[in-house]
Protein backbone atom coordinates (compact mmCIF):
# COMPACT_ATOMS: atom_id res chain seq x y z
CA UNK A 1 0.00 0.00 0.00
CA UNK A 2 2.93 2.66 0.85
CA UNK A 3 4.25 1.97 -2.21
CA UNK A 4 1.11 2.36 -4.41
CA UNK A 5 0.65 5.64 -2.36
CA UNK A 6 4.29 6.80 -3.25
CA UNK A 7 3.91 6.25 -6.64
CA UNK A 8 0.57 8.51 -6.83
CA UNK A 9 2.68 10.88 -4.87
CA UNK A 10 5.55 10.84 -6.60
CA UNK A 11 3.14 11.74 -10.03
CA UNK A 12 1.79 14.40 -7.97
CA UNK A 13 5.18 15.84 -7.65
CA UNK A 14 6.35 15.71 -11.13
CA UNK A 15 3.33 18.18 -12.36
CA UNK A 16 4.43 21.63 -12.96
CA UNK A 17 5.01 23.87 -9.75
CA UNK A 18 4.49 27.48 -10.80
CA UNK A 19 5.56 28.29 -6.88
CA UNK A 20 8.50 30.31 -5.97
CA UNK A 21 11.70 28.87 -5.10
CA UNK A 22 11.75 29.01 -1.08
CA UNK A 23 15.05 27.95 0.50
CA UNK A 24 14.74 24.53 1.93
CA UNK A 25 14.92 23.99 6.07
CA UNK A 26 17.55 22.62 7.60
CA UNK A 27 16.26 19.92 9.21
CA UNK A 28 19.14 17.42 11.52
CA UNK A 29 20.71 14.02 10.74
CA UNK A 30 17.87 12.68 13.10
CA UNK A 31 15.10 14.34 11.04
CA UNK A 32 16.30 13.16 7.95
CA UNK A 33 16.53 9.69 9.90
CA UNK A 34 12.95 9.93 10.77
CA UNK A 35 12.07 11.22 7.69
CA UNK A 36 13.27 8.28 5.59
CA UNK A 37 11.59 5.74 7.71
CA UNK A 38 8.10 7.65 7.31
CA UNK A 39 8.36 7.53 3.62
CA UNK A 40 8.77 3.73 3.80
CA UNK A 41 5.72 3.66 5.14
CA UNK A 42 6.71 2.90 9.14
CA UNK A 43 4.26 4.09 12.39
CA UNK A 44 6.08 5.79 15.21
CA UNK A 45 6.30 2.39 16.75
CA UNK A 46 8.65 1.02 14.58
CA UNK A 47 10.21 4.03 13.81
CA UNK A 48 11.10 4.40 17.70
CA UNK A 49 12.36 0.57 17.74
CA UNK A 50 14.59 0.71 14.35
CA UNK A 51 16.12 4.09 16.15
CA UNK A 52 16.12 2.73 19.36
CA UNK A 53 13.93 5.96 20.83
CA UNK A 54 10.72 6.72 22.68
CA UNK A 55 7.54 6.46 20.74
CA UNK A 56 7.32 10.45 22.06
CA UNK A 57 10.72 11.30 20.37
CA UNK A 58 9.24 9.86 17.60
CA UNK A 59 6.30 12.32 17.51
CA UNK A 60 8.80 15.04 18.54
CA UNK A 61 10.72 14.70 15.63
CA UNK A 62 7.92 14.35 13.06
CA UNK A 63 6.51 17.09 15.04
CA UNK A 64 9.32 19.69 14.30
CA UNK A 65 9.94 17.99 11.03
CA UNK A 66 6.01 19.58 9.97
CA UNK A 67 6.90 22.65 11.71
CA UNK A 68 10.05 23.66 10.10
CA UNK A 69 8.76 22.71 6.48
CA UNK A 70 5.22 24.42 7.43
CA UNK A 71 3.15 21.67 6.86
CA UNK A 72 0.39 19.26 8.18
CA UNK A 73 0.77 16.07 7.40
CA UNK A 74 3.62 12.98 7.38
CA UNK A 75 2.72 12.67 3.22
CA UNK A 76 3.12 15.77 3.12
CA UNK A 77 6.56 16.15 4.58
CA UNK A 78 7.49 13.14 2.60
CA UNK A 79 5.80 14.36 -0.89
CA UNK A 80 7.71 17.77 -0.13
CA UNK A 81 11.20 15.79 0.52
CA UNK A 82 11.47 13.97 -2.78
CA UNK A 83 9.94 17.39 -4.65
CA UNK A 84 12.92 19.10 -3.14
CA UNK A 85 15.32 15.81 -3.59
CA UNK A 86 15.73 15.55 0.12
CA UNK A 87 14.42 11.92 -0.56
CA UNK A 88 14.12 9.65 -3.81
CA UNK A 89 11.53 6.94 -4.26
CA UNK A 90 13.32 3.57 -4.96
Amino acid sequence: MASKLLSEFAAMIKTKDDRPQLPTPRLTDREMEVLRLVAKGLNNRDIAKQLYISENTVKNHIRNILEKLQLHSRMEAVVYAVREKLLEIT
